[in-house]
């Protein structure tokens, strides 16, 4: 198994950057896919960004490709989402999320942090 634990969320406003880290613990990091996903008030758990085992691959949901990079260490066993040209529609709870296999859908997952809030003002 695999422990996650994100940070870095917050209020922002429009326009503004943030960074959120995933720290995983537990078994070897580069074994998992790794993955962010958020949840809007009302709305489904969605996509937002995944990389492969050493960071070869990346995918990204259309509403934030241009905007969102994620990247990994596997020395630090963490993975990261630079966020930057927020808007309010990008608030929501974010979660980072492990799995062995590729990819992009929440029941691809295994493995689930608790989330961390984005509030980006308007």
């Amino acid at each position: 198994q695999v422990q996650l634990v994100e940070s870095g969320g917050g209020l922002v406003q429009a326009g503004g950057s943030l960074r959120l880290s995933c720290a995983a613990s537990g078994r070897t990091f580069s074994r998992y896919v790794m993955g962010w996903f958020r949840q809007a008030p009302g709305k489904e758990r969605e996509f937002v960004a995944g990389i492969s085992w050493k960071g070869a691959r990346t995918s990204y949901a259309g509403s934030v490709k241009g905007r969102f990079t994620i990247s990994r260490d596997n020395v630090k066993s963490a993975v990261y989402l630079q966020m930057n040209s927020l808007n309010p529609e990008d608030t929501a709870v974010y979660y980072c999320a492990a799995d062995t296999n590729w990819g992009t859908a929440v029941s691809d997952y295994d493995y689930w942090g608790q989330g961390t809030q984005v509030t980006v003002s308007s």
